[in-house]
């Protein structure tokens, strides 16, 4: 094969090259050249190079594996993927984003495209008497337990958390002027408050194992500073301070920034070295057991100035979890809130093994973290906020109903600023310029009119949940309980959510 590609490359170049000799005009030339190039490159293909096999066997023909291979995802995603198997969010969830950011027509013809009778098909069950969707209430939560004086009305839907280095400076402002018009909350994610954070959103300030924006470096370690957290924490735009022990896409790991993204104003900001890889350590440094977290949480609390303070994980082992709660309780000292991430969450880069293989998928992490609260008595004191993947009502109102008190939601506001899927967020090279620091395709997302679509998705995706709770013939969307949820199982039988995830609980059959 190798020969027949150099004899007809051969061949062109001097075919072209008679076409020069006979015809010397401008367009001959330029084929001349062309070929020349493509038999040089055969050449240095198949004779000089020695590092790719199949170049060597397929010269300048193979090259366009590497072109199909660059080009793999936006290919399947266009001409192969039908509207419901596109990993890891399908076109159908990915459109309705879409559609509601941009205010466009969000009704299907023709009915559903799902299989209702295969295994793990969910639904809710609709009541003879729906109520008045405008008047369903439920759509905000206050956040605070007893030991804190700053209680925060949240929304019941927020911005996950996703940092000034992760994403662009303008998603970021996108974001934050979104939620400013939308009255809900933005996460800053563990790499500190930029300026693009402060735009008059309300701000939930993350504090990640690196502290960036909350400590410093100690001989190169990063450690946790009391006045540098202090000055970013008493800032009116921050509502709620979160403390990150993990997150859903790598737990056990830490953040990692990739050296493209590592800007001199991101380093900055973070007060690093620019143009490094930055990995943020596994674990915190600032304690080490259940006793020095509670000391630890009542600090922020306090230098916050009595702000709600949260933590953030994926459930890993669950002995651990509940002696945590458990040394909640017998302290009788504890967050405000927990923040629950689910192993299926992401937005960034992680290793393939913790992406996939590492912690505990969100429903089962937060029915476990619901009902160890209530076993422990601090359902009343600590809210749950769930992460992992949610994107439309449903999953809003499902989550509710395993114990969640609020929802934070990353991918899905990235869709609503225009991510189209790529999946090029760890390679600075986001097409629409959500999760790049490119600076010509950081251009390409126009703040003015993506905030208006993050405020929109927000918006139209509460009402959705209010016209689902009405639905269902409830008066306000606390009133959603595990029981109201359906799923189909391996025998084809339906089973509500509160027989699956809360077995031990005696319940009324439905």
């Amino acid at each position: 094969m190798r020969d027949t590609i150099l004899s007809v490359v051969l061949a062109i170049n001097i075919l072209c090259g008679v076409l020069v000799y006979f015809m010397p005009d401008m367009g001959n030339v330029i084929l001349l050249t062309i070929a020349t190039a493509i038999t040089l490159l055969a050449i240095y293909d198949a004779f000089i190079q020695k590092k790719h096999s199949l170049m060597r066997a397929f010269p300048v023909i193979a090259r366009l594996r590497w072109v199909f291979e660059e080009e793999r995802e936006k290919i399947q995603q266009y001409f192969i993927e039908d509207d419901l198997n596109g990993k890891p969010i399908n076109r159908e969830k990915r459109s309705i984003v879409y559609q509601r950011s941009k205010e466009e027509i969000e009704t299907v013809p023709f009915g559903t495209q799902h299989n209702v009778y295969a295994k793990g098909y969910e639904f809710v069950k609709h009541s003879l008497f729906p109520k008045d969707h405008h008047n369903i209430g439920g759509d905000r939560v206050l956040i605070g337990s007893d030991k804190c004086s700053q209680k925060y009305d949240a929304s019941i839907v927020n911005i996950s958390a996703m940092s000034f280095g992760s994403l662009s400076k303008n998603a970021i402002m996108a974001l934050n002027q979104g939620a400013k018009m939308g009255n809900f909350a933005h996460n800053t994610g563990e790499g500190g408050i930029s300026p693009y954070h402060l735009q008059g959103g309300d701000l939930i300030f993350q504090v990640g194992t690196g502290y960036f924006g909350a400590g410093k470096s100690i001989d190169g370690k990063r450690v946790f500073d009391p006045e540098v957290f202090q000055q970013n924490a008493v800032r009116p735009e921050v509502k709620m301070v979160e403390i990150k022990l993990s997150q859903g896409a790598k737990p056990g790991h830490g953040g990692i920034l990739p050296a493209k993204k590592n800007t001199k104003e991101i380093a900055a900001i973070r007060a690093i070295e620019p143009f490094t890889r930055v990995d943020s350590p596994p674990g915190h440094s600032a304690f080490s057991s259940f006793e020095e977290m509670i000391n630890f949480i009542q600090q922020v609390r306090d230098l916050s100035g009595g702000k709600p303070v949260g933590i953030k994980f994926c459930v890993g082992d669950n002995e651990e979890i509940e002696a945590m709660i458990k040394a909640f309780a017998d302290a009788n000292n504890y967050p405000d809130f927990i923040a629950v991430d689910g192993g299926e969450g992401g937005t960034g880069s992680a290793p393939l093994e913790f992406s996939n293989y590492i912690g505990t998928p969100l429903l089962e992490g937060l029915s476990f973290v619901n009902k160890t609260l209530k076993k422990y008595g601090l359902k009343g004191q600590i809210k749950i906020i769930a992460s992992g993947k949610a994107i439309d009502a449903f999953d809003i109102i499902k989550y509710l109903a395993l114990g969640a008190d609020a929802i934070g939601m990353a991918r899905s506001f990235m869709l609503s600023l225009g991510c189209i899927q790529a999946r090029e967020c760890n390679m600075d090279t986001c097409p629409v310029g959500v999760a790049t620091q490119e600076k010509d395709l950081v251009k390409a997302l126009v703040v003015e009119y993506k905030n208006v679509r993050v405020k929109n998705y927000h918006k139209k995706t509460i009402s959705a949940v209010k016209e689902m709770t009405a639905a269902m013939g409830k008066e306000s969307i606390t009133e959603i309980e595990s029981k109201h949820i359906f799923r189909r199982d391996r025998n084809g039988e339906i089973t509500s959510l509160d027989k699956i995830y809360f077995p031990e609980e005696d319940v009324l059959m439905y």
